[in-house]
């Protein structure tokens, strides 16, 4: 069963077709959209400030999401895969957005719509990621636009892959 917690008498809000892995944690003030998926070990954490969550979001295997007190609020857009163990801290994520495995986004960074931050990447605290490039290394740099079959080919693809999976664990 999930860890599913109120924090100060606030607790997460779920939109319709979601699945939470039996072992994932999501507490305080969270809010999902439709047909969102947290994996294993994950952990969304809205206990010091506020955590949105658009549509068709996928949180995967080992990945924090949190934010800092009085400070620095996290916002995830539309269409936007979180890889394994990547940390997504104070940030915005805007729509269409991979975020590789390992990565770690660092409090008032915004990843801007259709770019790709590569696996092991630190986006550092205030980075602006421009649209539709990839953004790798530590700290991350832009190293190219993304051409648009990366667009939809990738990122799209991955996002509908996680709704597909999210329904072999759904109906257990």
């Amino acid at each position: 069963m999930p860890v599913i917690l109120p924090v100060k008498g606030i607790s997460p809000g779920f939109g319709k077709n979601i699945y939470i892995a039996p072992n994932a944690t999501v507490v305080g003030d969270v809010v999902m959209g439709d047909d969102c998926s947290v994996w294993f070990n994950t952990v969304v954490r809205g206990d010091v400030n506020s955590i949105r969550i658009g549509n068709k979001v996928n949180i995967q295997d080992g990945a924090i999401i949190h934010c800092t007190y009085q400070k620095a609020k996290t916002v995830i857009g539309n269409n936007v895969s979180i890889g394994h163990h990547a940390i997504v801290h104070g940030c915005t994520v805007q729509d269409n957005v991979l975020i590789g495995m390992g990565s770690i986004i660092m409090d008032g960074a915004d990843i801007g719509s259709n770019s790709i931050i590569a696996a092991g990447a630190v986006v550092l605290e205030n980075t602006k990621v421009e649209q539709g490039a990839i953004y790798a290394g530590i700290p991350a740099r832009k190293i190219k636009d993304i051409p648009k079959e990366l667009i939809h080919g990738e990122i799209e693809r991955i996002a509908n892959n996680y709704i597909q999976y999210a329904d072999w664990f759904r109906g257990q």
